[in-house]
């Protein structure tokens, strides 16, 4: 087994590369979006030399290059100390990503937990994480399990779970046009995977208080 100094180098290592071998700060060129955003705009019959639409470019370019660029932070890992082998699960983590299809957001909700072996970590890491994965070019079944594997490379868990409920705006705003329609993804690891009762109380705590 990995010992915990190594465990939490690497998490935090793959946390600066974006923990899928992307640059941590990758290039962009923002006068060049700005330029191709006006170049689209105008194509599509809008006239950017308006006062009002003058900026839109801009501020175009500035909102994609935000849902692309997750905030840096800090893996922080605890001894477990008191030998805490339940479930820990934060629900409910909001978050926006990019479909990769057709650069239009999905935006929704995860569900994050796991058991508890070695160390445990601070639970605003857990929101984090979901963060680090939502904001780039994405498709949901992806994130949700490069979550999953993510934590469990970090804590070496018992088990790990993550369910991800989304709005896809390439769904309801084009194409067959179905608002409010949610997509559920889920990844397990370890124990919430492998043992039944565990994979129910983590699957029970998701629903409690949602309709079925």
């Amino acid at each position: 087994m990995r010992s915990p100094i190594t465990a939490l180098s690497l998490a935090r290592e793959e946390c600066r590369a974006q923990a899928a071998g992307e640059p941590a700060q990758p290039v962009r060129d923002m006068i060049a979006a700005q330029e191709a955003a006006a170049l689209f705009l105008r194509a599509l019959g809008l006239n950017c030399e308006q006062e009002a639409t003058l900026g839109t470019p801009g501020r175009m370019a500035r909102a994609f290059a935000e849902l692309m660029t997750p905030r840096p932070f800090e893996v922080t890992t605890f001894e477990n100390d008191e030998n805490y082998t339940q479930l820990v699960l934060v629900r409910g983590v909001p978050f926006a990503s990019l479909c990769e299809h057709h650069a239009l957001p999905f935006v929704g909700t995860a569900d994050v937990g796991y058991l508890p072996a070695g160390r445990i970590v601070g639970l605003s890491k857990l929101a984090r994480v979901v963060e680090l994965f939502a904001r780039r070019p994405q498709v949901q079944e992806r994130m949700t399990q490069q979550i999953a594997d993510w934590l469990q490379k970090a804590l070496e868990p018992a088990g790990v779970g993550v369910l991800v409920r989304a709005e896809h705006f390439c769904m309801s705003l084009r194409g067959v046009q179905v608002t409010g329609a949610s997509t559920i993804t889920s990844a397990l690891h370890g124990q919430l995977l492998d043992d039944g009762r565990a994979r129910d109380e983590f699957l029970a705590l998701t629903r409690t208080g949602r309709e079925a």
